[in-house]
């Protein structure tokens, strides 16, 4: 039985997360504009190595949720949502999900000290992008030990900017069980091409492995429970990324619908454009109470995270899906052009649909979780 019971006080924005949070936006208007990410994603890394040395360094975005040891901020995984929420807004293409949430987050669920500190500083200070292979697909990767330590064999496909990370954390199947490992790829060792994907802003690659050297990362048996530990706190991070998303629709929508006249007034003072604004504003922040539950549960590392996470990923999937929906149709027909930023948006909300599973298959998770499986109305 699970007990809802986090502080409400955790649901609050402090002072230091509103901060944050105005320079963050601050500077994205600035350098993350709809231009400037077509110019990032039509690049050959797929984002702007001078942007991501800025949040690293100057705001200190990487190392937020990074323990002070470790060259970290030491704070939670609250102030680390406040700035997944504000890229998401944007479309930031940089790739601080797979860096900061999933290799970082499998790093300190991991429990290994020295893999703690040979790799996490590189990721606070912004030196080093990282990603997991094998966390959200089955891996067809296997370790074993070579004259040297352990070395990795088989792919892992559409492993999130994968191209480009300079450490992979993987999955794979070692002679004592399933364990995680360590493997900084050389092109010797290890393939890496890109995959096309429905949304250019978020690379993936088909990642093979060929003897590639690789540390093993905390104990045998042990991995199963960090992965499973990673995806939910990815899945709270990818619902602020869609509430920041959502809630940009929502705003870029009520000036286009102030500003855009027919029949001599505008659009926006026709009832039934307003019927479907006051829906959308209802979805957004219903998804903006669900993210922030699963956030506080994250960072207060509570019992029922599994169960916020599913419904925060319900909730923001089905917002971000109405969302960009009016965001298209509301444009008329240049919202489906590749000129329109709606075009963009409508992308990145269908790959998330899918990212970390579905709404169904979190409807279906929920209700095992529940105990609701095999109930009838």
């Amino acid at each position: 039985m699970f007990r809802f019971d986090v502080d409400p006080t955790m649901l609050l924005e402090t002072e230091e997360q509103r901060q944050l949070r105005a320079v963050l936006r601050d500077v994205l208007a600035r350098t993350c504009g709809p231009e400037e990410v077509r110019r990032q994603i039509g690049s050959a890394r797929g984002h702007d190595r001078a942007l991501w040395d800025r949040l690293a360094g100057e705001i200190g975005v990487h190392g937020l949720a990074v323990p002070e040891e470790y060259g970290g901020a030491g704070c939670t995984f609250a102030e680390l949502a406040v700035a997944l929420e504000e890229t998401g807004r944007v479309l930031c293409p940089a790739p601080l999900l797979s860096t900061v949430v999933l290799a970082a987050g499998a790093l300190l669920d991991s429990g290994d000290r020295r893999a703690r500190a040979r790799w996490l500083p590189g990721i606070a200070s912004g030196a080093l992008t990282a990603t997991a292979a094998g966390f959200l697909h089955p891996a067809g990767v296997t370790a074993e030990r070579g004259p040297d330590g352990w070395v990795l064999r088989g792919e892992a496909d559409f492993v999130p900017d994968g191209e480009g990370a300079d450490v992979l954390l993987v999955m794979a199947r070692a002679p004592d069980g399933e364990r995680l490992f360590a493997c900084e790829p050389e092109e010797s060792t290890c393939d890496r091409s890109a995959r096309r994907v429905l949304d250019p802003t978020r690379r993936q690659a088909l990642v093979r492995f060929r003897g590639a050297p690789a540390e093993a990362i905390g104990e045998p048996g042990q991995a199963p429970g960090v992965v499973d530990a990673v995806l939910d706190a990815a899945r709270v991070a990818l619902a602020a990324e869609q509430v920041g998303g959502s809630a940009h629709i929502l705003d870029a929508l009520l000036v286009h619908l102030s500003q855009r006249t027919q029949f001599g007034r505008p659009i926006g003072s026709f009832q039934a454009l307003k019927h479907r604004m006051a829906e959308l504003l209802v979805e957004v922040e219903g998804a903006r109470s669900a993210s922030g539950y699963a956030t506080a549960c994250l960072a207060a590392r509570a019992p029922e995270l599994p169960v916020a996470a599913s419904a925060a990923a319900v909730a923001c999937t089905g917002a971000q899906r109405l969302a960009t929906t009016e965001y298209v149709q509301l444009h008329g027909g240049i919202g489906v052009t590749w000129e329109h930023q709606a075009h963009l948006r409508l992308r990145r909300a269908r790959a998330d649909e899918a990212l970390f599973g579905t709404g169904d298959d979190h409807r279906l998770r929920l209700a095992g979780l529940l105990g609701l499986s095999g109930r009838t109305a």
